[in-house]
């Protein structure tokens, strides 16, 4: 009975630890991580454009398979606001404004990345 109530304050601490340690890193992450300049649209591996993250702006993204994106560039982030994959998981991902952030939109072989001016 002594033995298992050790092995389970071990086990509790042992999982306590690494919460601890991945708490810290997630906080340092948030903390430290730098404000964009730019947004560069990929298409299939090719730069499509650069646009200034700091300037609103609507961008159609066309794609050789005729599908398409749009981007929306507004307020110093950076959206997808429609597409024309059948899942829509790129119009769901949250808004970027940080540098290496990105939206990617497999169907359309489109990513959408942040980077700071010194980057590109």
């Amino acid at each position: 009975m002594a033995a298992e109530n050790k092995k389970r304050r071990r086990d509790m601490l042992l999982i306590g630890g690494v919460l601890l340690i991945s708490g810290i890193a997630l906080l340092l992450t948030l903390l430290f991580r730098a404000p964009g300049d730019q947004v560069v649209v990929e298409v299939d591996g090719a730069v499509f454009g650069t646009y200034d993250l700091h300037k609103d702006a609507e961008i159609q993204i066309e794609t050789e398979n005729g599908g398409y994106n749009v981007l929306v560039i507004t307020d110093g982030f950076a959206a997808v606001t429609q597409a024309s994959c059948p899942d829509k998981l790129c119009v769901h991902q949250h808004r970027i404004s940080h540098s290496d952030e990105s939206i990617i939109c497999l169907p359309n072989k489109v990513v959408i990345s942040i980077v700071t001016h010194n980057e590109t």
